[in-house]
């Protein structure tokens, strides 16, 4: 979340930001989840992506539009595989991703295994502990940080499942305290990472068209109580309304008789901002590992467009989201924010659970997928899609500080590039019965 810093005239704002622990893109790929999903959804053609998509998946991921969609389609196919194969041999599935040059690989524990997904067409690869085994000592790993003092929790920024070299990965700060941790011995297959110690975690916006946050009437709040996120994917809620699902941090106020209301921003003059809605229900870790938001739209709100199955990139460009799809180690992700618009990544891990420190000190765990797609202040809530399927909502940046994708990319390349929170859609689907709105692929 952003908050406005501004005279209502002329609304400037300053950056509040959430700060992901960055790591390599090849270290932070975790095991496919065991959810079900649906089947994957018919996409658009390439030649109906908006200019402005087609150019970023070329700049940020060397690749061409009808690949892009390819390897969408593909990660999807690989993930219901896996989840089968998962269930049928629980003992003998190590993970599963997209290499680099886009074939689905699948990890076996043993001969016997491999045979079978080799017959299937996949390529193969063995490794010597199970998924299952993995994300058992990823919680007991995180049992353990929970556990220390919080000077000491405080010190590790991220733990994740390496699924590419089949051990985990603990992301802690480079400081005496951090250097003085005494890991669990009793995990096996683990990997340290030393990083610079990160601020406090603060809410920090991603996503696709911008919105405000108000508590009350924008015209009596505070202007450091005015918040600036992104609208993420338009939906319905349980009872069929119309929706948008966002991140939950973007939700400033907590009341019981709901939350904090929502503009469109009046650039001219903020007091003039139209409201489309309020926060019918939010959480970021409480009671939930997840981060969402659900915007209740009113009347307004619909009446501008925000209950269509699309997202917005740069130049006003949109993409009709045609699906949801769940997060595959490998997968080519685009994502659009109101700050830095689209840009495009692949998912680095699909599951990884990150601290987010409260300004009061306290903090709690976010459980997301980590994409390599760069995002900046601003885009908090926004759409992260692969293909033209919804994916999830953009939780936290480690580079929401920095003024634009290039200068973030250069600054942080020597700590493995820019890095990205997002949060599933399908996961949020299933916490709270609100359906992402799709339309029919051409």
């Amino acid at each position: 979340m952003r908050h406005s810093s501004a005279s209502r005239a002329a609304a400037r704002t300053t950056v509040r930001r959430v700060v992901v622990a960055a790591a390599s893109a090849l270290l932070l790929a975790g095991p496919l989840a065991a959810t079900a999903h649906a089947a994957p959804a018919d996409q658009l053609p390439a030649d109906q992506l908006p200019a402005e998509l087609v150019e970023a998946i070329s700049r940020d991921l060397k690749i061409s539009a009808d690949e892009y969609l390819a390897r969408s389609e593909r990660a999807q196919e690989l993930a219901d595989y896996a989840r089968n194969f998962r269930a049928e041999r629980p003992e003998d599935f190590a993970g599963a991703w997209l290499g680099t040059d886009g074939r689905p690989v699948v990890a076996v524990t043993n001969p016997d295994a491999a045979r079978q997904a080799e017959n299937d067409g996949y390529h193969v690869t063995v490794a010597p502990v199970s998924a299952d085994g993995l994300e058992q000592s990823l919680a007991e790993l995180n049992r353990w940080v929970a556990a220390l003092p919080r000077e000491l929790s405080s010190q590790v920024n991220a733990t994740s499942i390496d699924v590419f070299n089949n051990r985990l990965i603990v992301d802690i700060a480079n400081s005496p305290a951090g250097r003085a941790l005494n890991l669990p011995t009793l995990i096996a297959n683990i990997q340290v990472m030393l990083t610079p110690g990160q601020p406090p975690n603060e809410p920090g916006p991603l996503g696709g068209d911008t919105y405000i946050t108000a508590d009350g009437d924008v015209r009596s709040t505070p202007l450091d109580r005015i918040g600036v996120c992104s609208f993420g994917f338009n939906a319905v809620d349980a009872d069929g309304s119309a929706a948008n699902i966002t991140a939950g941090h973007c939700d400033a106020v907590a009341r019981e008789d709901g939350g904090s209301t929502v503009y469109l921003p009046n650039r001219e003059n903020i007091d003039e901002s139209l409201k489309i809605g309020a926060f019918t229900r939010s959480t970021v870790g409480e009671g939930s590992t997840l981060d969402y938001g659900i915007i209740g739209l009113d009347q307004a709100g619909e009446d501008v467009g925000l209950n269509r199955p699309v997202i917005r990139g740069g130049n006003g460009s949109t993409l009709t989201v045609t699906g949801t799809a769940a997060p595959v180690a490998g997968a080519p992700v685009c994502k659009s924010g109101q700050s830095s618009y689209f840009t495009c990544g692949i998912v680095a891990a699909d599951r990884i659970e990150t601290q987010l420190v409260r300004a009061d000190g306290t903090s709690t765990t976010i459980r997301g997928f980590a994409t390599t797609a760069c995002t900046l202040s601003g885009d908090s809530g926004g759409a992260i899609v692969t293909g033209t399927l919804a994916l999830g909502v953009i939780s936290g940046s480690n580079s929401s500080g920095a003024p634009d994708c290039v200068e973030a990319n250069l600054v942080l390349a020597p700590q493995g590039g820019t890095s990205s929170l997002g949060i599933s859609i399908q996961d949020i689907e299933a916490e709270t019965g609100a359906r992402v709105r799709t339309g029919a692929a051409a």
